[in-house]
């Protein structure tokens, strides 16, 4: 998983503190973490097209939150990011090489596919199961200063 869908999330749970009256630019919210801008903004624009985020073109516009944080799971942000394919792909390796055997041979999955398979299936699951609202609750009891000191930064920056 590559670090935009950390950028992402970060980025989502920024935007619920600062509050749904006012949109940020995606200079504003890679400053705060000291992100490249324009990568930010691909991670973003991807949130956006998703619908997990609307953006607002001129002076006043920027990026808010689309939708509640309680509508918005894990796996929705990851999906933005990374897309929908499957971390694992097999290629079929098994069929290849000195070892490989007639295609008969091979009546069942292969058993590291299934394996992976089921291991995706889990995280999945356990990431669409999580809300940015779950995250926002335990990142608010860890740090309960947290979303104020971080609209005071948007306000005054």
């Amino acid at each position: 998983m590559n670090e935009g869908v950390e950028w992402a999330l970060h980025s989502c749970l920024n935007l619920a503190w600062i509050g749904e009256d006012r949109a940020v630019t995606a200079a504003r919210l890679a400053a705060y973490h000291a992100l490249p801008t324009a990568y930010l903004n691909k991670q973003l624009q991807a949130l956006a097209r998703a619908g997990i985020v609307s953006s607002a073109p001129g002076p006043k516009g920027g990026f808010r939150l689309a939708r509640p944080l309680e509508r918005i799971t894990l796996m929705d942000v990851v999906t933005a990011i990374e897309g929908p394919d499957e971390a694992f792909r097999c290629a079929e390796i098994r069929k290849q090489g000195p070892g490989a055997l007639p295609e008969s041979a091979y009546p069942l999955p292969c058993a590291i596919a299934e394996s992976m398979a089921a291991a995706e299936l889990a995280w999945r699951k356990e990431l669409a199961g999580r809300t940015l609202d779950d995250v926002r609750e335990r990142a608010e009891r860890r740090a309960p200063n947290a979303p104020g000191a971080i609209r005071r930064w948007f306000e005054n920056s």
